[in-house]
C-alpha cells in the first residue's frame, strides 16, 4: 500500500494536480454508510455516527481509549463522585474550565443536567430506558451535580459514560439550533463539528481548547462509502488512511497478506441474534419457534462468517458481558426434529414467512445462510431487501416476524436482558426500545436483579433470566461478530485499541500520523 501511496502522489506532482504536499495533520477514514444519520449523540445509535461521537463528546466518566471493560472506566467531565451506602445518590464534582466547541463557552453543571435530562426524555432521546431509574438530576453548584435513583442499578456509571446518553451536549447549543442542532452538534471533545456534505463525507477539526490537550491532527474527513471494494480501492490507493472493513476471515487475509497496512480486530462482538415474534403467526406457536432453533447451524454462519472475525454463543446476552451465563440449556442443531415439530404444529409441508432485512452485508449475508438453513426443514423466507434506514425504521413499527439484529451495549446483563427482553421495551408501545419478540417471561427477574446487592444472588436472576428467554425461544443467538477496520502503518492512533464502545478506533488528541 505504501508503494500505491507514493505513485499517486508522483502521479498529482506530475500532473501538476497537487499544488502542496498533503499535510500529515489532515487524516481521511470511511465508514459503511450512504449518509450520516442525525449528529445527535442522544438520538442516533447508527454505527457510522457512535464512531465520530467519540471523538467529539464526553461524559461524566469514560472507557479509557481502546478498552470497553468496566473496569477501565475513568474520570473525564467528572475530576471525582461518591455514591452513599443505599447506592440511590451519586454526586460528581466536575473539571473547571472545560470549553464546548465553536464558542459556546465553559461546561457546567446546568449542561450536565440539561444532558442527562434530554437523555432521559423519550421525546428527545432514542435511549430514554437506560434513565428510567432517574429520580432527579440536580445542579448543587456550578461544579457540582447530584443523581438521585428511584432504585439501585447496576450500571450507572454505563450510563454517564461517553456513550449514547451519557455525552454531555451545550444546553445553551441544543435549544438555540432547535432542529438544526442534529447536523450542527456542540460538544467538549478533541474534535469540533466543522462541515457536512449529506452523502458524502462529515469534516471535523481540532478543538484547540480540548482540556487533554490540542489535538496532534488538525482535521479529521469522514467519508460516507457504503460499497466495501469502494472503501478498499480509495485505502489502496492513498485517498484514506482508514476504513471500515469487511467481518470476513477473506477480508482479513487479502488486506494483511502485503504487510503494509495494520488490520484491527477488536472487542465489542455485536451478537448476532434472529428475534423470534412470539406474537405473529405462525412463531405464535412454540414447537414453530422451536423448530426454527432446531434449524440453526450455528457453527456454518461462525464458519460463513470467518473464525478470526466471528465466535459462536447460545446466550441471549453478549459474551464478556456481566452477567453474562455461558452454561444454559438450549435446542441444539437438529434438522430431523425441526421437521417434526412443523408437522405437529400443523405445517407438514413447511411454511413460508415474509421477513424484512437491510441490505447492509454485515446481517444481509448471514439471513441468506439462514435462508439456505431454514429452507431444509420447510420454513421458507421470503425476504424483502430494505435500504438500512428504512428497515430500522420498519422492524421498529413490528413489520417482520423475524429480526436478525447485531447490537452491542454497555457490557453489563440488565442493559442488554432490558432494552431486547422486558416487556417494556416491546416495539410499537409507548415504552418501546428494542423488544422485537414481544418476550415477557422473565421481568421479574431482569427488575430483580437490578437493585439485588448479593453479587452471587444477582447472577442467579440474571442467569435465570437468560434461560427462561432461551426455552421460550424468544430468540436465537447466532454468534458475535467483532470489529474490523484497516488502517495505514502511519495512524498511530496512541493507545492499543483493544475494545470500543464507539464501533470504531476513536481519534484522540494523542493520534498522529507519520511519514
Amino acid at each position: 500500500m505504501k508503494l500505491l501511496r507514493n505513485t499517486a502522489i508522483a502521479t498529482l506532482f506530475a500532473t501538476g494536480a497537487l499544488v502542496m504536499p498533503l499535510q500529515a495533520q489532515e487524516l481521511t477514514m470511511a465508514v459503511a454508510a450512504q449518509s450520516a444519520g442525525q449528529l445527535d449523540p442522544h438520538v442516533s445509535t447508527k454505527t457510522e455516527d457512535k464512531t465520530v461521537f467519540g471523538m467529539m463528546f464526553n461524559g461524566l466518566v469514560r472507557f479509557a481509549p481502546g478498552s470497553m471493560s468496566s473496569d477501565a472506566i475513568e474520570p473525564d467531565l467528572a475530576e471525582s463522585w461518591e455514591v452513599s451506602e443505599d447506592g440511590l445518590t451519586w454526586t460528581f464534582r466536575l473539571l473547571q474550565g472545560v470549553q464546548f466547541h465553536g464558542g459556546y463557552g465553559e461546561m457546567t453543571s446546568n449542561d450536565v443536567v440539561y444532558s442527562l435530562t434530554r437523555a432521559g426524555d423519550e421525546s428527545r432521546s432514542s435511549v430514554s430506558s437506560d434513565y428510567r431509574a432517574f429520580q432527579s438530576v440536580e445542579a448543587i453548584d456550578d461544579y457540582t451535580v447530584r443523581i438521585t435513583l428511584s432504585e439501585v442499578i447496576p450500571s450507572l456509571l454505563g450510563v454517564v459514560a461517553n456513550y449514547h446518553g451519557g455525552n454531555i451536549v451545550s444546553a445553551r447549543a441544543a435549544e438555540e439550533l432547535g432542529e438544526d442542532f442534529k447536523t450542527n452538534p456542540i460538544g467538549t471533545g478533541p474534535f469540533a463539528y466543522g462541515e457536512l456534505v449529506e452523502g458524502q463525507y462529515l469534516e471535523l477539526v481540532a478543538h484547540e481548547d480540548y482540556f487533554r490537550g490540542s489535538p496532534e491532527i488538525d482535521k479529521i474527513t469522514v467519508r460516507y462509502i457504503s460499497a466495501i471494494s469502494a472503501r478498499d480501492l480509495a485505502f489502496q490507493t492513498g485517498e484514506l488512511h482508514m476504513i471500515a472493513g469487511s467481518r470476513e476471515d477473506r477480508w482479513v487475509n487479502s488486506m494483511t497478506a502485503s504487510g503494509e497496512s495494520v488490520v484491527d480486530v477488536f472487542e465489542p462482538g455485536e451478537l448476532r441474534t434472529l428475534h423470534v415474534n412470539t406474537a405473529m403467526a405462525p412463531f405464535d406457536d412454540i414447537r414453530v419457534r422451536q423448530a426454527l432453533a432446531h434449524a440453526v447451524n450455528r457453527e456454518e454462519l461462525i464458519a460463513f462468517a470467518g473464525a478470526s472475525v466471528a465466535r459462536g454463543n447460545e446466550s441471549p446476552v453478549p459474551d464478556g458481558y456481566i452477567g453474562h451465563e455461558p452454561d444454559l440449556e438450549f435446542l441444539s442443531y437438529d434438522p430431523d426434529r425441526a421437521r417434526e415439530l412443523l408437522a405437529e404444529a400443523g405445517y407438514p409441508d413447511g411454511v413460508t414467512v415474509p421477513v424484512a432485512i437491510t441490505e447492509r452485508a454485515s446481517l444481509f449475508g448471514p439471513m441468506q445462510v439462514l435462508q439456505a438453513q431454514l429452507s431444509q426443514v420447510g420454513i421458507n423466507l421470503e425476504l424483502d431487501v430494505m435500504e438500512h434506514s428504512a428497515w430500522h425504521a420498519a422492524i421498529r413499527d413490528d413489520a417482520s416476524s423475524l429480526v436478525l439484529y447485531g447490537a452491542a451495549r454497555f457490557p453489563v446483563a440488565d442493559t442488554y436482558l432490558t432494552q431486547f427482553y422486558h416487556s417494556d421495551s416491546i416495539v410499537k408501545t409507548p415504552t418501546a426500545v428494542t423488544n422485537f419478540s414481544h418476550c415477557n417471561v422473565a421481568d421479574e427477574q431482569i427488575i430483580a436483579a437490578r437493585s439485588e446487592p448479593n453479587g452471587e444472588r444477582q447472577q442467579e436472576l440474571w442467569s435465570e433470566a437468560q434461560q427462561l428467554i432461551v426455552d421460550e425461544v424468544c430468540s436465537i443467538p447466532v454468534f458475535e461478530l467483532l470489529q474490523v477496520w484497516a488502517r495505514a502503518p502511519e495512524v498511530n492512533l496512541g493507545y492499543e485499541l483493544d475494545g470500543s464502545l464507539s464501533l470504531g478506533p476513536v481519534i484522540t488528541e494523542k493520534t498522529t500520523l507519520s511519514e
